[in-house]
């Protein structure tokens, strides 16, 4: 309870002062009288303390710790009672959600459990456990510069089974630490995973979150990113907003892909669905086919394909039918006519996987977005790249699981 503070031998009911500034701070102040005659029990234990012989408490008042129009953003904010306990605090805001947060054993301190975002106004409502309550304001001061990112997958889709969650940053990203920890992944069934930093093939950064092993059927992942307010370092800015996807596993779908066999086969729950003859990559070359865990990244459809764009000289310039990426370097699975004397007999592409129209056609109605394609073979070029694509299942597990910042 707060004390009481006569400030005339005659009775006054109770009041709350209006918000006072002191010290730097926003300044929360009420004071109270008692509600019967003389001073109230506290103030006579506490003794006579007054220049005239009357007893006195001291005034209550709660402070803020951000204040006026350009405080500074990214960090908690923090209300503190002198005197009594509070009851309730409430921190809105007016653009976004409030600002959720704790009060402190002793109840003399609330902190917010989210930092302050930059170029927002805040309104501050604190009550004691008396009844008696007030306000504060202030605005932070707007990010200099923003920070902003692609996220991976998309809301509600459906995803194969190697599909990672994956962040590509537009700027650089210095305090690792302080973005991974506002990145919160639930799934369905508690499934085993971790974060992991890389570069992206664009030469941005970005982080990826992985399974330990491929995601069951059926899952279904959530993640939640709550990055307002979180400076991401030098050169990097602010974030300004927080991002969400919820996407969903379906079937259990591996493609292999044997380059010394010129094969491809499609598995579903185990049982072999798809089994057609193809040619991937002429071997001993720029042209050769990549190796190990590639995940599929988009069912482009019929897309116009180009040498030059993949550093190959104008060797070819083609509309290419059931269009599959792999990698963001150009290798493909998709129809490919004009090579079916190679088809099941030796590799002889531009490094992509081809076959018939009508397999690739078969093949693409039924493959989804983040179903691995595991190749194998000699005749291969090197192994896919984690930042090519989604490569990070050609990392081993205690390898991926170092490269969380929080590791």
């Amino acid at each position: 309870m707060i004390t009481a503070r006569p400030i005339s031998a005659r009775p006054r009911t109770l009041r709350a002062a209006r918000l006072a500034l002191a010290a730097g701070t926003a300044v929360l102040g009420v004071t109270l009288t008692a509600c019967s005659g003389g001073a109230a029990a506290s103030d006579r234990e506490a003794g006579k303390d007054g220049k005239d012989g009357s007893s006195r408490a001291a005034d209550t008042r709660i402070s803020v710790n951000l204040r006026g129009s350009a405080a500074a953003a990214g960090k908690p904010v923090t209300v503190t009672l002198a005197a009594g306990k509070l009851r309730k605090v409430t921190v809105s805001a007016g653009k976004g959600e409030a600002l959720t947060g704790r009060i402190a054993a002793g109840g003399r301190t609330w902190t917010s459990d989210r930092p302050a975002a930059p170029g927002t106004a805040y309104r501050v409502e604190a009550q004691d456990t008396g009844g008696s309550s007030d306000t504060a304001s202030f605005t932070t001061a707007a990010a200099d510069k923003v920070n902003k990112l692609t996220l991976a997958p998309g809301k509600n889709t459906t995803v194969g089974i190697a599909q990672p969650l994956s962040i590509v940053f537009d700027n650089p990203v210095k305090d690792r630490a302080a973005v991974e920890k506002a990145l919160k992944v639930s799934t369905s069934n508690h499934t085993e995973g971790s974060w992991g930093w890389l570069r992206d093939y664009s030469g941005r950064d970005r982080v990826d979150w992985r399974p330990k092993e491929y995601w069951k059927s059926g899952t279904r992942i959530t993640l939640d990113a709550a990055l307002n307010g979180i400076d991401s370092g030098p050169s990097g800015g602010w974030f300004v907003r927080d991002y969400s996807t919820t996407f969903t596993v379906g079937s259990s779908q591996v493609v292999k892909v044997d380059l010394d066999r010129h094969r491809l086969a499609l598995k579903r729950d185990g049982r072999t669905v798809m089994d057609v003859p193809m040619s991937a990559g002429t071997p001993g070359g720029d042209k050769a086919s990549w190796r190990g865990t590639a995940v599929l990244m988009a069912k482009e459809g019929t897309i116009n394909m180009r040498s030059e764009t993949v550093g190959l000289g104008h060797t070819y310039d083609k509309m290419v039918d059931w269009s599959m990426r792999l990698t963001w370097s150009g290798m493909y699975a998709h129809a490919a006519p004009w090579n079916a004397a190679y088809f099941g007999v030796a590799n002889h592409s531009s490094g992509c996987v081809g076959m018939s129209d009508a397999d690739a056609a078969s093949l693409y109605r039924q493959a989804h977005v983040g179903d691995p394609f595991e190749i194998t073979g000699a005749d291969a070029k090197g192994t896919v790249a984690e930042g090519n694509g989604y490569g990070a299942w050609n990392v081993s597990w205690a390898d991926w699981r170092t490269r969380s910042a929080l590791a």
